[in-house]
């Protein structure tokens, strides 16, 4: 196949695996979809090729506009979608982040082995969900006064660390140390900080998770090792962001930039994608209201990590220290950051909007933490509950094709709402622990039902793209043991 039509769009084959939607009309740029020929049949099912095209309209974009072989539809710019923008010319688009600003994933390592679990599943799986706040609304770990949320959104796991909620080796394994130093608590409504003040350290819902997972294959040794992963070593994954304080503060900054541009606004295809324009005082305020929510998704998982040291050290009867539950990493996936890139032989500062995809800089960067500087960034791929998860590490070619980027997830294939037509939650969590060993708790059927195993695109394919482009390398393979879902 050489070319694709879908609504319209005629799709161009490039090579393996990079196919392009051409200039053409007021597209500013070409655009670019990375995946195999099964994998862009599937995002050719929603929206998502026309929200693409849409991205290109952007002020400023720089060529081209991506999506992941995750992609699928999303609120205006579609999730798996990457968009460098230039930072003194063009614009910032809330849009092409998200409502959950910084959501992401992050790993934890351990010295137990599958062998250790076994027999404590249903103990650990009930523990978890009993002492990590999780579903809609609130609740959370710690309950915050103002100038203590203010203290978050400023200084982000730095805080944590300080409250006693982490350890110095956290910082030096999370993406810009847990900490964006561009955040103005200021910046941030007081309806944002009410939602935000007593959900700190808990998982919300839709598909975030906390799982516990056994390393089930190695691809790259030397990579691995210094990693610190080996086959059969349990690890837990956590998935989740900067709940109703990033909901509310991209909610408040889409009104108040549809308000204040609406001359650019009008020349969009879009208004999903309002967007504010470099240099204004609103592209100024979204950016450090951003980076604060930035900082309170980092807190949010690194007391979600707390928490979790402390039920392990309870059925484990060991001090978390010493079952070495330390850090692997942590990486936002919904974000926009002021980074510098190589455009036709030049460096520019850019906005890269990466929603629904990870940052994958390789080995060598000046912006690793100095642990992988040598081997290059880790990158964490969920994959459903019923199915892997992946490590990789930022490939070689990430900078030249994607700006530092690869996929973020399985992908979705389904609505929710489709999904609980076709799912019901409580055989879906039979199956998995009868059939696969799974053991998943959740605040409701319907939770299970719109997270099934079938709901989503395959990951082995995700990733195996990802591995064959040298965006993002393949390391290790991991399989749930227990999930705990809102």
């Amino acid at each position: 196949m050489t070319t694709f039509e879908a609504d319209d769009i005629t799709i161009e084959k490039v090579r393996e695996h990079v196919w392009e939607i051409p200039r053409e009309g007021d597209m500013r740029v070409k655009a670019r979809v990375y995946a195999s020929e099964p994998l862009l049949e599937e995002i050719a099912q929603d929206k998502t090729l026309q929200q693409l095209k849409n991205t290109t309209h952007l002020p400023g974009i720089v060529e081209p506009a991506i999506c992941m072989p995750d992609g699928h539809q999303g609120y205006g710019f579609p999730v798996g979608g990457v968009g460098a923008i230039d930072a003194e010319n063009g614009c910032i688009s809330p849009g092409a982040v998200g409502y959950d600003i910084n959501c992401g994933v992050r790993m934890i390592k351990t010295n137990l082995t599958y062998a250790d679990i076994r027999g404590k599943e249903r103990e650990l799986v009930d523990t978890l969900f009993e002492n990590i706040p999780s579903g809609l609304g609130g609740g959370g770990i710690v309950e915050v006064d103002r100038s203590t949320l203010d203290e978050i959104l400023e200084r982000g796991v730095k805080w944590a660390v300080d409250a006693g909620y982490g350890v110095e080796s956290d910082l030096a394994h999370c993406e810009d140390e847990g900490y964006r130093p561009e955040a103005n608590a200021d910046k941030i409504t007081q309806d944002a900080k009410d939602r935000g003040k007593n959900q700190v350290g808990s998982l919300g819902s839709g598909n975030h998770f906390l799982e516990v997972q056994r390393v089930t294959d190695i691809y790259r040794d030397e990579v691995a090792e210094q990693f610190g992963l080996e086959e059969d070593q349990i690890v837990i994954l956590i998935h989740c962001g900067s709940r109703g304080l990033g909901h509310q503060t991209c909610n408040d900054y889409l009104r108040e930039i549809e308000k204040a541009h609406q001359g650019l606004l009008n020349k969009l295809p879009d208004k999903e994608l309002a967007a504010a324009p470099a240099g204004s005082q609103l592209a100024e305020d979204y950016y450090q209201a951003m980076c604060a929510a930035i900082n309170f998704a980092w807190v949010n998982r690194q007391l979600i990590t707390h928490r979790t040291r402390q039920v392990f050290q309870q059925v484990f009867d060991r001090p978390w220290e010493q079952l070495d539950m330390e850090l692997l990493y942590d990486v936002a996936h919904n974000i926009a950051k002021k980074e510098t890139h190589t455009v036709e032989g030049k460096e520019r500062e850019l906005y890269v909007h990466r929603k629904g995809a990870t940052r994958a800089f390789p080995r060598g960067h000046p912006e690793l933490p100095s642990v992988y500087k040598d081997v290059g960034q880790p990158i964490i791929i969920p994959g459903s509950m019923g199915a892997g998860s992946y490590i990789l590490r930022g490939g070689d070619k990430s900078l030249d094709i994607s700006f530092g980027s690869t996929a973020h997830g399985a992908g979705r294939l389904m609505s929710r709402t489709q999904a609980k037509k076709e799912y019901w939650g409580e055989d879906v969590r039979d199956a998995l622990e009868d059939q696969q060993q799974i053991y998943v708790r959740a605040q409701s059927g319907a939770t299970v039902a719109e997270e099934a195993p079938g709901v989503y695109k395959d990951v082995d394919e995700v990733v195996r793209v990802s591995d064959e482009l040298g965006i993002g390398d393949k390391v290790a393979r991991t399989y749930p043991v227990c999930n705990i879902k809102g």
